[in-house]
């Protein structure tokens, strides 16, 4: 894999914490506004400018992205943020509890995604992937990290090793109680972590698919802009974090519907009794094969049964639980054709845990909540290997990247 130091834009340490912020897809605009409201040096101002418009301004429309470009400016100065004197590879190192992984960060070609030699696991929405060409292209950079994994080489953790035993650059606790470290390596380092990702076969996109989507496109219109003959200036890379897979989480990725398609409670259960083993039980997290379902303040645990034959792609994907639970009974039973598109159907990742599926179902808000056991990492790299697509929603990692600490400008 081609892997590009590059002149960071990022914030002075001391200001580190207070630009640092969440991922701009991880939360709504009444949420980003509420946590930005007393926060003006928050990156949420450049991630999610419309926080700063009326709140009927479409968030796609052009004024959103001349905002950001804007806010980028004004934070450039009021953080401030500086932009590095010479390229550079960055180690980051996210820390949760008693949970920690170490990525590398730096600017990945473009070309290894357009060869599939950076793998997908998941379609994009093109209303998703326009609002990010958008404002790249607006604000001629890229403001937000993906996250990528690799199958871990013991090589190349002795050379992240190494950086991590210098000072750190940024260091400081997120108000999630995620610990946020960031040592930037020397030219030395930086130049053997380049020749260490030389050997790395495959990179695998974990978070971030409409990000990378977006930077591919906006090379082109950036590109059109520079008719003229100006060099490339990094528009052929996109911004990234990779891992060791071992290192990653991924949390469970839950499902609430509102409704039971007409049936009363009994109707209902009467109707998954009659396709699927199903019974009480006290366990609110499944292990591999079944979901714990949550109906009538009650737990109940619904087996999927066993393995998909087969070993293509779609078997791979097929295989797994959020797809057997689409095809066994949220389709069949509860006539959820479509779970990308369904406004039934809510998704709850993993952070929340099963007491937010219990709140959620108790209150009103749903009428039937499902509980599902992790994807491993192991099935993620299996299905993208094949070239396959994993069910909607079904991967969530955590820890997550924070936007604002490390910006590509292009």
């Amino acid at each position: 894999m081609r892997i590009r130091p590059f002149r960071a834009l990022r914030p002075t340490p001391a200001a580190a914490a207070a630009v640092a912020c969440v991922p701009y897809d991880v939360v709504s605009t009444e949420a980003a506004r509420n946590l930005a409201a007393d926060a003006p040096l928050s990156f949420l101002h450049v991630t999610r400018a419309e926080i700063d418009l009326a709140p009927t301004v479409d968030p796609h429309d052009p004024v959103v992205y001349q905002t950001a470009r804007a806010n980028l400016a004004r934070l450039r100065e009021e953080a401030p943020l500086v932009v590095e004197a010479e390229p550079a590879l960055y180690v980051y190192r996210l820390r949760d509890g008693g949970h920690e992984q170490a990525g590398l960060a730096g600017c990945f070609a473009l070309d290894d995604y357009d060869r599939d030699a950076i793998k997908r696991h998941e379609r994009t929405r093109r209303d998703k992937e326009d609002d990010r060409t958008h404002h790249m292209a607006a604000v001629a950079a890229q403001t937000g990290i993906v996250f990528l994994a690799y199958r871990g080489r013991a090589e190349i953790d002795d050379l992240i090793a190494a950086v991590r035993a210098g000072a750190p650059l940024f260091d400081f606790e997120a108000p999630d109680g995620v610990r946020h470290t960031i040592w930037r390596a020397t030219a030395g380092q930086t130049a053997d972590l380049v020749d260490g990702f030389a050997a790395v076969p495959a990179l695998y996109i974990a978070d971030g698919h409409h990000r990378v989507a977006g930077a591919a496109r906006a090379r082109h219109i950036l590109a059109a802009e520079d008719a003229g003959g100006a060099a490339p200036a990094g528009r052929d890379h996109f911004l990234a974090a990779a891992f060791p897979d071992r290192e990653t989480r991924i949390l469970p990725y839950n499902r609430t519907v509102s409704d039971l398609a007409g049936a009363a409670a009994e109707q209902f259960l009467a109707a998954v009794a009659a396709r699927l083993p199903i019974q009480p039980t006290a366990e609110t997290t499944p292990g591999k094969g079944a979901v714990a379902m949550y109906l009538g303040r009650r737990w109940h645990r619904v087996d999927l049964g066993g393995p998909v034959a087969g070993g293509g792609a779609s078997d791979a994907a097929a295989a797994l639980d959020a797809a057997r639970l689409q095809e066994l009974l949220l389709e069949p039973v509860l006539q959820v054709e479509d779970i990308r598109t369904d406004p039934r159907v809510r998704f709850v990742g993993g952070v929340h845990g099963p007491r937010e599926l219990e709140r959620r179902v108790d209150s009103g808000e749903a009428a039937v909540a499902f509980s599902l056991a992790a994807v491993t990492i192991d099935e993620l790299l299996a299905v993208a290997d094949a070239g396959g697509i994993m069910p909607p929603k079904s991967t969530w990692f955590e820890p997550k990247l924070r936007d604002g600490l490390l910006t590509h400008l292009i």
